[in-house]
């Protein structure tokens, strides 16, 4: 019976394990289904490598999201997350941009021209911008209550944006909204694993599979710098648009310092060799292959137009120099670098107009790798090589002058790179070359800007103002109600070595409840935002059925300007002694006690009451013997027993009596003189 009873156990087990198995087969096959069809829900994600001048490596992840229309489909999504479809059809956001970033992008060693540096170099802190489909009177309403909900759903201060002194409404800079973009940052804002774990529960994988397996939290948050983003995009089914409904797109970004991988030929400090680095060594584990449901998962790794010029420079050198070196024959082992996995594809730039060289890509494909043969792409120098990356035109940089806690000014300069000799032709007017420039700066409103302070120096030489800014727009600060914004449009002259602009202005005072925890630190202005329209940051490839694939190639064929991000300004602002509160309390309490324990104790003692008690204890100390004596010798007079006499007089109590009393006297009249 018992044997029995087993193998009807043992069958049972093996039932519900198989219909586990179908349902898992059929869950996976309907998440196929939906994705072939047409305008359905779509995934995918990749991953772009590359080497930096600087010994580091960037890693850039692009997640890419689309649902269509809630009309066609309902509430109901297979593979978009619902928190931010929810939040699109509730606030009517038709375009937002949050992001999250730890450290400051380094222009000048990982450049500032091309699509990458453009699109994800984002300013320290908390940035957030977005325009909604709604009338001008409600934005600042459906502003509050959007700010609201992403720092719940990413559990980070984003609700410090609803104040309207930490917004603005910028009109020159953005591309036109009609009023309806509002746009905010917080530049001391901390960012941790605990902005990053919601965001990846964005993602359908999350981090258990595919190119997200790779987001070891102690390897991202060490690299020099991180910049998490969200960019969504939202068009009604009835609009122009081809691709109507909502797009999502999360892109992380990291510059890490890859330690040696493998050991290769030793040269001396002058020729140090970049350090051999794969995926395993940067993150401490391989891809697992792709997610389940992605369309498409792909690995890339790009070598700046910089380094592939030196590279073909060094091969004619050598007398090695060999036609398209970098096709997909004989690109793997050469006299520079090895891969140690055969690409799937080779992307060259088709021009470059701005470059003297192109720009090449490495295409890998994640979908044929598995658990049991996991993808892991490194990269071996063999020779030194020193490159540059692109700079954008001009090389934005703004500092603080003057001292003191009560006024100051802000300027802005502009360095000339190799990049602004490549100005297209189409922007001379009137046989004049001019380079456009378009600066936007809010400072906050403690910082008290005079607009009309405002100086210009073209090659270091003074400039009337109309010479050079072609329009300019200010909205001056209010007390705890607005920031100062600052819009300008400039036009320079091509030739042009440097530009500054400086502004003067005065120190506000803070109420002691405005002042932060960590007030004595400093204040900070957020980064002036320098966009060069004359400039696009684009990449041009050959046409390609595998361009049309890759959301982050597509990406890069994109037409949009050339932007970069100032520093953070700390300022000093006069702070109080936060202690001094303290400081008084704790004198007022110690003198209070003092005065009122003294006066009660005098108050109530009782005199006669302590001379019986030292009569007494004086009557205690004294022998029995002579207690007893004394007894016999009343007894035989006749006459009461005397009790002893205290040891201290009655006219010494009452002198310490009245020290006392003298003593209170005195501090309190001290204190009423001084204090009251």
């Amino acid at each position: 019976m018992a044997v029995l009873l087993s193998r009807r156990s043992n069958l049972l087990a093996v039932v519900v394990l198989l219909l586990c198995q179908l349902f898992l087969y059929a869950t996976v096959s309907s998440s196929g289904s939906v994705l072939k069809q047409g305008g359905g829900e779509e995934f995918s994600e990749e991953l772009l490598l590359k080497p930096f001048p600087d010994r580091k490596v960037l890693a850039h992840f692009h997640f890419q999201s689309r649902a269509p229309h809630s009309s066609s489909h309902g509430r109901h999504h297979h593979l978009f997350p619902k928190a931010i479809a929810q939040l699109v059809k509730k606030f009517r956001v038709k375009e937002m941009e949050l992001s999250f970033t730890q450290g400051r992008w380094r222009y000048e060693q990982w450049g500032g021209f091309d699509p990458l540096s453009s699109n994800n170099a984002k300013p320290p802190g908390v940035e957030l911008w977005a325009v909604f489909d709604v009338p001008q009177s409600l934005v600042d309403v459906y502003w509050r209550n959007l700010t609201h909900t992403l720092s719940g759903l990413f559990c980070a201060s984003i609700n410090f944006l609803e104040s309207s002194t930490t917004y603005s409404a910028p009109e020159l800079t953005f591309k036109p909204s009609f009023g309806n973009l509002r746009y905010g940052t917080l530049p001391r804002e901390a960012v941790c694993t605990e902005n990053l774990t919601p965001w990846l529960k964005l993602l359908p994988c999350r981090d258990k599979a595919g190119l997200s397996a790779l987001m070891d939290r102690p390897s991202i948050y060490r690299g020099f710098y991180h910049s998490q983003r969200l960019r969504l995009t939202s068009s009604e089914s009835g609009s122009d648009e081809v691709d109507s409904g909502i797009g999502l797109e999360q892109t992380l970004t990291v510059v890490l310092q890859p330690s040696s991988w493998r050991t290769g030929k030793t040269y001396s400090v002058e020729t140090n060799i970049q350090p051999s680095w794969s995926i395993s060594s940067i993150f401490g584990r391989n891809i697992p292959g792709k997610c389940v449901i992605a369309k498409s998962s792909n690995v890339y790794l790009q070598l700046d137009n910089g380094l592939v010029g030196e590279l073909k420079n060094l091969e004619r050198e050598n007398a090695k120099y060999v036609a398209n070196t970098f096709e997909s024959e004989g690109f793997q082992s050469n006299h520079a670098f090895k891969i140690s996995v055969t690409p799937d594809k080779v992307f060259e730039e088709v021009d470059n107009l701005h470059g003297k060289s192109t720009s090449v890509i490495y295409g890998f494909s994640v979908e044929k790798y598995s658990d049991s043969q996991p993808f892991d792409l490194g990269l071996t120098w063999k020779i030194p090589v020193v490159w540059s990356c692109q700079q954008a035109p001009l090389h934005a940089s703004r500092f603080l002058m003057g001292s003191g806690n009560e006024r100051g000014a802000i300027a802005i300069s502009l360095e000339s790179t190799e990049s602004s000799e490549g100005l297209p032709t189409s922007h001379i007017i009137d046989g004049r070359c001019e380079l456009r420039v378009d600066i936007f700066q809010v400072v906050p409103w403690y910082i008290k800007v005079y607009f009309h302070t405002l100086q210009v120096f073209v090659d270091k030489q003074p400039r009337a103002m109309a010479d050079v800014v072609d329009k300019i727009r200010v909205s001056p600060s209010k007390d705890k109600v607005s920031p100062g914004v600052m819009e300008m449009i400039l036009k320079l002259p091509c030739g042009s070595k440097s530009a500054a602009f400086s502004l003067e202005f005065d120190k506000g005072f803070l109420h002691i409840d405005e002042y932060p925890p960590d007030a004595n630190q400093g204040f900070d202005i957020p980064s002036a935002l320098i966009s060069f329209p004359s400039f696009n940051a684009r990449m041009n490839f050959s046409e390609d059925e595998f361009l049309n694939n890759s959301p982050i190639l597509s990406k890069f064929q994109e037409t949009s300007p050339v932007l970069s991000y100032t520093e953070v300004l700390l300022i000093p602002l006069t702070t109080p002694d936060f202690s001094m509160p303290y400081n008084v309390i704790t004198i007022t309490c110690t003198v209070f006690a003092l005065y009122f324990g003294s006066l009660l104790n005098v108050l109530r003692r009782r005199v006669d009451e302590e001379e019986r008690i030292l009569r007494s204890r004086a009557g205690r100390k004294a022998g029995w013997i002579s207690q007893l004596l004394s007894r016999l010798s009343a007894k035989l007079r006749g006459r009461p027993q005397e009790q002893p006499t205290s040891s201290l007089p009655h006219s010494f109590i009452s002198f310490r009596l009245v020290l006392k009393i003298l003593l209170v006297a005195s501090i309190a009249v001290t204190w009423q003189y001084y204090f009251g």
